[in-house]
């Protein structure tokens, strides 16, 4: 057996998507938009007032708002395709809130299938695993604001309160590098998970988007944003051809999609999917020459 195990290498440090909790009226929103070039998706539609939209304008962002979809999860979805694959000026995408779509989502299944050893929440996780995978792709900031809400936990006999959590998929303080959470009176925010070594978890900082910048490194927030090169129409049209030819099964295609993580062609990348595309036409020359 091979070892497939590469030595360790230094990596390019990518742009920030982490997790913003707090409670209401504490400046989660007002202090997301001063990022870069915001690209805010409003959940709630409650962006509409002046104060969001002067601040929006005045930082070159853009809106995306209930009328444009964004309390529809498929559309967010699409809308975030987009910005994988289009090249723009926007270098900031603000999902705010996600507590409220993911609670939609969830709410929408529960009238069909009921709630259920958690039914609901099961129907909401599925797009948001399909966001998550497009977010990664992303090269903008990402920044996920999610409601606050009591955090409960067994101790003895009893149900006590430690602090405070998010409202949405829970897994998302493990997906997500890091989650900071915006303290009452929106002056600092504590750093609640992190697996970046200048933001240190349980560290409290000054809540001001040029501080963050400063510690989390400027000139990779603000970078441009370089589109994603995904699969292609004749590429997916190409790898389909090869699998009737070869007569590969679905459960062969699935240990593909699981590998690279996706659930279907298009959310391949250019160049995974060119890879196969090599190994099948490797697999149909050996075959020939067999013949």
């Amino acid at each position: 057996m091979v070892l497939r195990a590469k030595a360790p290498e230094l990596v390019i440090p990518s742009k920030p998507k982490f997790l913003i909790s707090g409670e209401s009226g504490v400046g989660k929103t007002f202090f997301s938009l001063d990022f870069p070039k915001p690209y805010l998706i409003d959940t709630e539609g409650g962006a509409t007032r002046p104060q969001y939209q002067n601040k929006l304008k005045a930082s070159g962002g853009a809106y995306f708002g209930k009328d444009e979809g964004s309390q529809d999860f498929n559309s967010i979805i699409e809308e975030v395709k987009s910005l994988v694959t289009t090249k723009h000026d926007y270098k900031t995408l603000i999902i705010d809130s996600f507590s409220y779509i993911y609670l939609l989502e969830a709410a929408e299944a529960e009238l069909h299938i009921g709630s259920e050893f958690g039914r609901d929440k099961k129907e909401a996780n599925k797009p948001t695993r399909q966001l998550i995978r497009w977010l990664e792709k992303l090269d903008m900031t990402v920044i996920i604001i999610c409601h606050s809400k009591p955090k409960w936990i067994k101790k003895g006999k009893e149900v006590v309160q430690e602090g405070n959590t998010f409202d949405g998929y829970d897994k998302l303080e493990y997906i997500l590098d890091l989650w900071i959470e915006i303290s009452k009176g929106g002056k600092t925010f504590l750093i609640k998970k992190s697996r970046i070594e200048s933001l240190p978890q349980d560290a409290s900082l000054p809540l001001s988007y040029a501080n963050f910048a400063d510690v989390y490194g400027r000139e990779i927030i603000e970078s441009e944003t370089k589109p994603a090169n995904m699969a292609s129409v004749e590429q997916i049209t190409k790898i389909g051809n090869l699998i009737t030819a070869l007569n590969i099964q679905d459960d062969q295609v699935a240990k593909w999609f699981k590998k690279v993580d996706v659930e279907e062609w298009e959310e391949m990348t250019s160049e995974q999917i060119e890879s196969l595309i090599d190994t099948l036409n490797k697999k149909i020359m050996q075959l020939n020459m067999k013949g």
